[in-house]
């Protein structure tokens, strides 16, 4: 050992060390490229989302316009809605009202004799026709009474068109 001077060995150990602490340096080097250029895209992917999350906020405004405009909308119609089944459920009270009156008119026409002077002599008209021509009271009652009917089966009918 004593062939090497002590400097030249001092020397070659700070050349492996130089040699080490370069070649540290250089893999640092490589991590730092790596970690800027992740950084780059970590800022690209920051901005996208900032971007994306304005964009689902004006959205969500939208959203909300058109829900209360909705609500609005559906809130008039159920109204009127409610309004028209009041009107109809009124229409046929005054239906059944009218049907049974009606009725009741059938029933005295049938209830009453020929023979003797019939209440529905006095709602015969003014006008005298021939009994050929004019069809009996009875029969004008019955008419009427199926013609009623038949409209208040149709009232009915357009009733649970409406409320189905």
């Amino acid at each position: 050992m004593s062939t090497l001077p002590i400097g030249m060995m001092i020397e070659a150990l700070v050349a492996v060390l130089l040699v080490v602490t370069i070649g540290y340096c250089w893999m640092l080097n490589n991590r730092l490229q790596r970690l800027r250029s992740d950084e780059q895209t970590l800022r690209a992917t920051i901005s996208e989302l900032m971007t994306a999350t304005e964009i689902a906020e004006r959205a969500i405004i939208g959203l909300k316009a058109t829900a209360n405009e909705a609500d609005e909308t559906l809130g008039n119609r159920l109204q009127e809605a409610e309004r028209m089944s009041l009107q109809l459920s009124e229409q046929l009270d005054e239906g059944d009202a009218v049907f049974d009156r009606i009725s009741q008119i059938a029933v005295a026409a049938r209830t009453t004799e020929p023979g003797r002077g019939a209440p529905s002599q006095q709602f015969a008209p003014a006008t005298a026709q021939s009994p050929r021509t004019r069809p009996s009271r009875t029969q004008e009652i019955r008419s009427a009474a199926s013609e009623a009917a038949a409209r208040l089966e149709r009232i009915r009918r357009r009733a649970e068109g409406a409320a189905a």
